[in-house]
């Protein structure tokens, strides 16, 4: 098979389910299989911060082109800054055959699917509500309303699980890292990706054909 694509892979869910350290794990056991997109932004670069390989930085008026002129897959506005995702930068890896992981929040994720429809898409949640609950409490780092806000949040989100192409269970680590890798090469194989492949076997297999010499 000629896999002359690659794939874009859009990574989310639940705020305390896991899915950065998930694409931090695959990124470290694939890393010669799988690029991370780079975002644009709006905001000032900081301290220690690199051009092409933390942010793309704008300026605000820079970052509105690129929305007026459609150049980007998806992106929002936070804390005054702009934050998206180049169409260029990740159709010009694709298009080199390299699978590119967006880690982005789900109406993100969702602005991709409708303008790249191909893309795949991966959400992140725990086994259950419980264990969502305990791994927020346990990272010690918010407050008890930040954490009732974020799981209250995440109940509105569960209404949005149904659009996505596969769930990814985060219950260990490990296994789960290997079952989101096993779903994107089998992605790979989907027939409606493979159409191009299929042609090729169809020209090769009409010389088998009846009445054919």
């Amino acid at each position: 098979m000629d896999f002359t694509k690659g794939l874009v892979i859009v990574l989310s869910g639940f705020s305390g389910a896991g899915k950065g350290t998930i694409m931090k794990h695959l990124l470290k056991h694939h890393k010669d299989e799988y690029f991370l997109s780079i975002s644009a932004t709006s905001r000032q670069m900081r301290t220690g911060e690199k051009e092409g390989r933390d942010y793309f930085f704008k300026t605000r008026e820079e970052f509105e082109e690129m929305i007026q002129k459609g150049e980007l897959l998806e992106y929002t506005e936070f804390n005054g800054n702009y934050y998206g995702t180049p169409k260029e930068y990740v159709e010009s890896l694709v298009n080199d055959g390299k699978d590119v992981v967006l880690e982005i929040e789900i109406d993100g994720a969702l602005q991709v699917k409708k303008i790249y429809p191909e893309a795949l898409l991966l959400f992140v949640t725990p086994p259950d509500a419980t264990s969502l609950k305990d791994r927020l409490v346990g990272r010690a780092t918010e407050t008890k309303e930040v954490i009732d806000q974020r799981l209250s949040i995440a109940y509105d989100q569960s209404f949005l699980m149904d659009k996505y192409d596969y769930l990814v269970v985060n219950d260990d680590l490990s296994s789960c890292v290997k079952r989101v890798h096993n779903t994107i090469q089998s992605e790979r194989y989907r027939a409606s990706r493979n159409l191009k492949n299929i042609d090729i076997i169809q020209k090769e297999l009409k010389m088998f054909s009846k009445g054919e010499n």
